[in-house]
């Protein structure tokens, strides 16, 4: 009778964190993570002019060589599908490859949902890049996605 009674009192406790766990989900994905669109370093706010997925898929159609699209996912995530023309700079390996990320580009950064994005902009500060915009979660890309053997 006692393990059975433990066993409910934990099923219950394991519900609650699991309760709790999707509830601090939802508050993320809805409330914090849409906050940081279109942060931008100090001298990036004319990449607010992308902020809508249409006028982004306009860059792609015609790129401007001044603007580069970066995704900081994982090279996995990237090679499974990104935004065209994206260039893949994964948040892990971003201060380790700031010679390939010119400091006169301007760049338009996603991620899944926008916060890694805001940890990579605070690395790219540090390093003197002003020109950069967070254009959030790669989910708001209502377009096909590009993959790494180049298909739409």
């Amino acid at each position: 009778m006692r393990i059975d009674t433990l066993g409910k009192k934990l099923a219950l406790a394991g519900g609650l964190v699991i309760g709790v766990l999707i509830l601090i989900a939802v508050v993320y994905l809805t409330v914090i993570a849409p906050s940081f669109i279109g942060k931008t370093g100090s001298d990036g706010a004319l990449l607010k002019r992308y902020i809508d997925p249409q006028d982004l898929q306009q860059l792609t159609i015609q790129p401007d060589d001044e603007i580069w699209i970066i995704d900081v996912r994982s090279a996995k995530m990237y090679n499974q599908g990104h935004i065209p023309t994206a260039r893949s700079f994964p948040s892990s390996e971003i201060e380790d490859r700031l010679t390939e990320l010119p400091q006169d580009k301007y760049l338009i950064m996603y991620c899944e949902t926008g916060g890694r994005v805001q940890v990579v902009m605070n690395k790219l500060a540090k390093h003197g890049y002003s020109r950069y915009m967070n254009w959030g979660g790669y989910t708001r890309w209502p377009y096909k996605f590009a993959t790494d053997d180049g298909n739409l």
